[in-house]
């Protein structure tokens, strides 16, 4: 029988119970979130524990990936609800320090991206990524994962995540999961309770614009700028303000002169207040 979720304040209870389960022969996985859980985020822990015998989840909102005009005292938080939704699907253990655990108050060493993290979200959110990284490469050192799932959703945050692992030999396998959506089409996301009903309903333009480009990259149509300024102007008709529809590869972020399997179509758009990201892959 499996034993009891397990909650952990410190980086010391989690490497502690970490060495216990590796004692015993087990593989370990890792789910990062910042919380206020919805089913996206349960179908990552889903998928990890498949492929690992136990499973830890974090739920931390890192300030060091928002920047100074950005939500993090405003974003969603709900421990007990969180702590609940973990239980329902059997994680082995939560991880939820205090920003004080995870950061010394005279940091002064951080992960920097030269490249990936200057384009898409990273235009308009410079610090975003680097935070990300330093806090994802914290969890693994803390938690020391054989296995790491994130979602596509973030697909920018997943290419470069993979890159980190790959450039700096952190071994840890990377596992990408489907976008999880509500019944209308929109994108799960915890940013989604910022959303008026009437918002709710103007958000559904980046899935017409996504189904539009499966349609064009269906019917052999393989120009970018004309993909791009076609689901522009479905957005624009959606309400939406638009800050960037590109076409990349889904795994350098390079652009693309020709629409290709393993193109990535990302969208960034705010509805309202909102700022929301989708994105599909070309299969």
């Amino acid at each position: 029988m499996r034993a009891a979720m397990k909650s952990f304040r410190t980086k010391q209870e989690v490497r502690d119970q970490v060495r216990a389960w590796r004692r015993e022969g087990l593989t370990v996985g890792l789910v990062p979130t910042m919380g206020y859980l919805h089913e996206g985020h349960l179908s990552l822990m889903r998928i990890a524990k498949r492929e690992a015998d136990r499973v830890v989840a974090s739920v931390f909102v890192n300030p060091t990936q928002f920047g100074p005009n950005e939500d993090f005292a405003a974003y969603p938080r709900d421990e007990a609800r969180d702590l609940a939704q973990c239980e329902s699907v059997g994680i082995d253990g939560v991880f939820l320090p205090e920003v004080s655990e995870m950061y010394r108050a005279d940091a002064t060493v951080h992960i920097v991206e030269d490249r990936m993290s200057k384009v898409l979200c990273g235009i308009t959110r410079p610090i975003h990524f680097g935070g990300v990284l330093t806090v994802v490469d914290k969890l693994f050192n803390i938690v020391t994962p054989d296995v790491a799932v994130f979602g596509q959703k973030d697909a920018q945050q997943l290419a470069i995540i993979r890159r980190m692992v790959r450039d700096l030999d952190i071994p840890v396998r990377i596992v990408g999961a489907p976008i999880v959506r509500e019944p209308s089409g929109l994108a799960m996301s915890s940013r989604n309770t910022y959303l008026s009903a009437e918002e709710r309903e103007r958000a559904l333009c980046l899935r017409r614009s996504l189904d539009f480009a499966e349609a064009e990259w269906a019917a052999r149509r393989t120009d970018p700028a004309a993909l791009r300024d076609g689901m522009r102007r479905i957005l624009a008709a959606g309400g939406a303000d638009v800050e960037y529809v590109e076409t990349v590869d889904a795994d350098s972020l390079e652009p693309v002169d020709t629409l290709r399997a393993n193109t990535l179509v990302a969208i960034a758009a705010r509805i309202g207040r909102t700022r929301l990201i989708d994105n599909t892959v070309l299969a």
